[in-house]
């Protein structure tokens, strides 16, 4: 990491008319980090990119991508890769020529080989883009972001249509765009993967971050939870459970190793054998839930 953010931004607003989508938000993405925008429909992730990818002109506030104003293209464009929900390619190109033309738009160096063997397009770069399906359409997508080794990657959605060796193969790519120093920004509803690879999180909801940091930091402000049946003749528990629709028991703490001590130690000295024992942290899922009922 660097003292100098890659991504800094300041007190950024964005209004459409009368509606403010953006209110007031502060964040810097470092050198070499994977940042997760995780955000509800309609939290204002899409606008924010936007303005950062220098499509979109902020209302007010302050952002610099490489230190220089994203709309400063000629400064700041060829250093980054951007991955679309929806690719914009010409039906009438070939996977090949497609590639190439982004190349020459990126004014990144490359080989249009290189990039089509990470995705497994090598045997379809004389087919029309017209001819692809879905899932390849995205593998195309993520070819022509990553052209040229780009320093910062913005990944929209990257595994929507994938199957799981295709994402495997992404996930393997971006991994070693981390290991030679870019930095990554995702967008995904897939939640596990931002909660597997991502360095830090910021999630939005109407408009502003409902909370910022790394996967630990945000699960720990939900409790852990230890989820069990009992036989019938149980004694009682020593601790407090609520008792779930299908007859088993749970329990939420936000001291799980202790707790769990307690309930291992009562069952043996009870001779009571917990049913499906289930015993975990706070998935990134709870958290994400939970925004709605805040």
């Amino acid at each position: 990491m660097t003292s100098t953010p890659v991504i800094d931004v300041d007190r950024l607003n964005i209004s459409y008319g009368d509606f403010h989508a953006v209110k007031d938000l502060t964040f810097q993405v470092n050198k070499g980090e994977l940042y997760a925008l995780l955000g509800t429909n309609g939290a204002g992730k899409t606008s924010t990119l936007e303005i950062i990818e220098g499509h979109r002109t902020a209302t007010s506030g302050t952002v610099r991508v490489f230190g220089r104003s994203p709309r400063d293209r000629h400064a700041v464009r060829h250093r980054m890769g951007i991955m679309l929900q929806e690719s914009g390619f010409s039906p009438d190109l070939t996977v090949r020529e497609s590639v190439q033309l982004i190349g020459k738009l990126s004014r990144r160096t490359d080989r249009v080989e290189r990039v089509l063997s990470i995705v497994d397009l090598t045997h379809k770069a004389a087919t029309r883009v017209a001819q692809l399906s879905g899932g390849e359409k995205r593998r195309l997508d993520f070819a022509t972001a990553v052209y040229g080794n780009p320093e910062l990657l913005f990944l929209d959605e990257p595994t929507t249509g994938l199957d799981i060796q295709s994402r495997d193969a992404l996930w393997d790519a971006v991994e070693k765009l981390r290991e030679d120093g870019s930095t990554i920004v995702l967008t995904t509803h897939y939640l596990e993967e931002a909660q597997q690879r991502a360095d830090r999180i910021g999630l939005m909801h109407m408009g502003a971050f409902h909370q910022q940091g790394t996967v630990a930091e945000l699960t720990r402000t939900l409790p852990a939870a230890v989820r069990f049946f009992l036989p019938a003749g149980a004694p009682a528990l020593p601790l407090h459970a609520t008792r779930e629709a299908d007859g088993a028991f749970l329990i939420k703490t936000f001291g799980l190793q202790r707790d769990l001590h307690i309930l291992l130690g009562w069952a043996h000295a009870n001779a009571v054998e917990l049913g499906e024992l289930q015993a975990g942290p706070t998935r990134l899922d709870d958290v994400f839930r939970a925004i709605g009922t805040a």
